[in-house]
């Protein structure tokens, strides 16, 4: 960056659950997102960005240090973050910036945690409530009326507007939409009555996936409760029909709250434009995971699966960037630090694990990532049963291995099932309904990528469960 060039003032909106197929710049045939997309016309498209870690309080700490979970200490949903240790924020505001943190934090106990390197926060007591929130704050605890998604928004945009001198800043508007519960503001009730459609993997039988993942209480019909829903069912429906009905609940509520996400996008956008900061701002969008809309009967998260494992992620700033790109290489949640620093001209802290991809989004450098790695830590958890496992994703396959272990992990159950392994061609099999681990014509890629895994939890300096044996390749 040119010493004579203005630096960027940056705003990360992050909501939680939020699908990159509930989003219409990604395609959606389920709903419109026009201020989301909005960012996209005027910046990029990322179509690879992956969390690690597909879970709130994880993903949040892997976006706010640089680092994999088993770094910064957010492995699963109970264990907080030290919140003392290195962040983007930490860097931004020794060089300069003024910072501050609205919203939904989600990283350890929210009554009595103090998100630290702000200037100013104000965040949600853990998940948060959607209507008259609880709100904490250096000057303490208060109930503030109205919805959520609105007054985060406030808040944030008041806090802007409130300070003075040419400073640059950094806000981080963190949305608890559209976790669970789902309750959409009343003027967003009833957007979408009419049968919402199918994901063509509605109805997966998971023929060829492995124990680990059959018994996962993800499932539409047995573990969506109705309470989320908000209504009950009417009597003498069928699996079918129950499985349905729960699906068109479920998604009227969901994309209901992501209709108020969608509008306070753009107060956030027409707020920079009146201010005439627009173009200088780097603005965006992300979820903290994806989320199961259905597909293979599922919600939810966790998973390797990619429905679970892609962040949607549009990002603008016009003053250094073109609008309307596409950019198609894998990056990750950790590389989200080291891009946003890269952008304001501050360096890297040294623990950072991830790579900036914004050289590449200048079109001045190249340094395409052969592919990610991924670990999930939780394992057994109560609700979800979903399995402990860690795998690596190139451009064209998939391998994942369950190994079934919470390794004394809080929160997660003790080692019951045996090690599995799975293995998909996203080309060939993009809904990945196929598991090819045990095809003899995969055995050579499917002995590569055990070695590339490993070779990745050497480079971020973890380790491979001692239940899983060296790759031959390695």
């Amino acid at each position: 960056m040119t010493t004579n060039q203005r630096r960027p003032n940056i705003i990360m909106i992050l909501t939680d659950d939020h699908a990159a197929q509930a989003i219409s710049a990604y395609g959606s045939v389920v709903n419109r997102t026009p201020r989301i997309d909005e960012i996209a016309a005027e910046g990029w498209r990322l179509d690879n960005c992956f969390a690690t870690n597909s879970l709130c309080s994880p993903s949040r700490a892997s976006i706010l240090t640089g680092t994999y979970s088993h770094i910064n200490g957010v492995t699963t949903l109970v264990t907080p973050i030290d919140a003392s240790q290195p962040t983007f924020i930490t860097q931004l505001r020794e060089a300069g910036y003024r910072t501050a943190m609205i919203g939904k934090w989600h990283m350890g106990d929210g009554a009595g945690h103090d998100p630290q390197g702000f200037d100013y926060w104000d965040v949600l007591i853990e998940q948060g409530e959607y209507f008259d929130p609880m709100f904490l704050s250096r000057d303490g605890l208060r109930q503030v009326p109205g919805y959520t998604t609105d007054l985060i928004t406030d808040l944030a945009l008041d806090w802007v507007d409130g300070l003075d001198g040419d400073d640059p800043w950094c806000v981080l508007i963190y949305h608890k939409s559209p976790h669970r519960p789902w309750q959409p503001h009343p003027r967003h009730e009833g957007m979408y009555r009419d049968p919402i459609p199918l994901p063509e993997t509605f109805d997966d039988d998971y023929r060829t996936r492995s124990a680990s993942a059959r018994r996962a209480a993800m499932r539409m019909v047995e573990n969506l409760n109705v309470e989320d829903l908000k209504q009950t069912p009417p009597d003498g429906l069928d699996y079918e029909e129950l499985a349905l009905w729960k699906y068109q609940r479920f998604m009227e509520d969901y994309l209901a709250c992501v209709a108020s996400v969608d509008e306070n996008v753009g107060r956030v956008i027409d707020f920079l434009r009146e201010r005439g900061d627009f173009a200088d701002t780097l603005l965006m969008y992300a979820s903290d995971q994806g989320f199961f809309l259905g597909e293979h009967g599922w919600f939810d998260k966790r998973f390797m699966y990619e429905e679970s494992l892609r962040m949607p992620l549009v990002l603008s700033y016009p003053r250094r960037m073109s609008g309307g790109q596409v950019f198609d290489g894998i990056v990750t949640n950790v590389d989200l630090a080291q891009t946003v620093l890269d952008a304001a001209g501050v360096p890297h802290h040294p623990r950072m694990q991830g790579s900036s991809f914004f050289p590449e989004l200048l079109g001045t450098d190249g340094s395409p990532r052969p592919g990610m790695y991924y670990r999930y830590w939780e394992h057994d958890d109560v609700f979800h049963k979903a399995p402990a496992h860690y795998g690596y994703r190139t451009a064209t396959h998939k391998i994942i291995y369950f190994y079934n272990d919470g390794m004394g992990l809080p929160g997660c159950g003790p080692f019951t099932y045996p090690p599995e392994w799975e293995l998909y061609d996203l080309t060939a099999d993009p809904q990945e309904l196929r598991n090819v681990y045990d095809d003899p014509a995969y055995a050579e890629i499917r002995e590569e990528l055990k070695a590339q895994m490993w070779r990745a939890q050497q480079a971020v300096a973890d380790s491979p469960h001692p239940s899983q044996p060296k790759p031959t390749h390695v």
